[in-house]
């Protein structure tokens, strides 16, 4: 057994997300949003901390990692449990984070995911783009969405990951699971190599540049079902980051490119529960009508707001209504609706009066 392993074990033992190892640090976890020391651990430091990092890594990875300062990969410390590892360079050292990575893939109902976003499961073809920023969900909710293709239609799933997270096994459909950049050298490597596979779906686990999100409209153009995720919070915001990813003289092809392959976009956030532990995710919704199309098209994103709000019978649905049905559920407290909300103003008269102040200068800075 890895002596990390042991740390590995109370990070489940305690219902955490994540396990933080930093040189002069102890040991710390993440427990439903908070971040505490694990009681007892000592100090890590110098060649004890490094051999403890270097024990559940290839040998070769590990030398990369201290050449240039960065590594991700997974580890399996047992049947039921994976992690997420980032290795990483810190003002007094070494460090690494490591998330927990549920080996049972959760379905959309568990996750209390409205049931819409099933749609986007039946598709054919298109772009999918599931947001929000780091630690959000996103990757839990995109494999519930493959689990649920891969449960009822016969289809070749390709998945482009950094590391791979959930490992999918083959039900109805075939699933390919490559991993940047032991198996693919890059997202836009594993996606242009997706296009000559015979794939009919493709997971890019990140599109982070120019490359990546062009071939991504390219392959939706093309007939392939495209799922990505970003690091926004929002329709409006997801979309202006695809078309300013672009040079200014592209931009106005780029819109039409994304007006016709864009499906919809699944915006998500977590927010802290008050009536148990744990968090409950929120979502925006929203798919591409004549309207959003005409919308983007124009560059005119300023107006989503308004065709998200009239599409609630198609299932779209604005994130502070999100937020907004999950106050008046009591499943979470006013502070965190406020400092989670687009439109601060609607939930500023439920804070308390001592909170409202600090609530609206630490809400109005995000």
């Amino acid at each position: 057994m890895a002596d990390i392993d042991r740390l590995f074990k109370y990070l489940v033992e305690s219902k955490g997300s994540d396990l933080h190892l930093t040189e002069g640090q102890p040991p710390k976890v993440r427990v439903h949003g908070g971040v505490s020391a694990i009681p007892g651990e000592p100090v890590l430091e110098g060649e004890t901390f490094k051999q403890m990092l270097a024990e559940i890594c290839e040998p070769s990875a590990f030398e990369t990692y201290l050449a240039g300062g960065d590594l991700d990969f997974a580890y399996e410390m047992d049947e039921v449990s994976r992690f997420r590892c980032n290795y990483l360079r810190q003002q007094h050292g070494l460090g690494a984070v490591f998330r927990l990575i549920p080996t049972e893939i959760a379905s959309l109902e568990d996750l209390n995911l409205p049931a819409v976003i099933k749609e986007f499961g039946h598709m054919r073809s298109g772009l999918v783009l599931v947001t929000g920023p780091t630690g959000s969900g996103k990757s839990t909710t995109l494999a519930a969405l493959l689990d649920y293709i891969n449960s009822n239609y016969s289809r070749h799933i390709i998945t482009v990951e950094e590391p791979i997270e959930f490992v999918h096994r083959n039900k109805e459909s075939i699933i390919t699971q490559r991993e940047v950049p032991i198996q693919a050298p890059s997202f836009a490597d594993g996606l242009r190599a997706a296009m000559r596979q015979d794939a009919d779906i493709v997971l890019v686990g990140e599109m982070r540049d120019l490359e990546t999100i062009s071939l991504a409209l390219t392959a939706a153009e093309t007939g392939l079902l495209v799922f990505g995720t970003l690091h926004t919070n929002n329709a409006r915001k997801t979309i202006d980051r695809v078309v300013d990813v672009f040079p200014s003289d592209q931009q106005s092809q780029v819109r039409t490119m994304l007006a016709a392959s864009l499906k919809g976009i699944v915006a998500q956030l977590l927010c802290k529960r008050v009536d148990k532990p744990g968090r409950t995710a929120v979502n925006e919704i929203m798919f591409t009508n004549s309207a959003v199309a005409a919308i983007i098209r124009e560059g005119a994103t300023q107006k989503l707001y308004d065709v998200i709000t009239q599409g609630k019978a198609e299932g779209m649905q604005f994130m502070d209504e999100a937020i907004w049905e999950k106050l008046q559920a009591g499943m979470i407290a006013p502070e965190e609706a406020y400092m989670k909300a687009i439109d601060k103003t609607r939930f500023k008269r439920f804070l308390p009066a001592e909170s409202a102040s600090l609530g609206v200068a630490t809400g109005e800075s995000q």
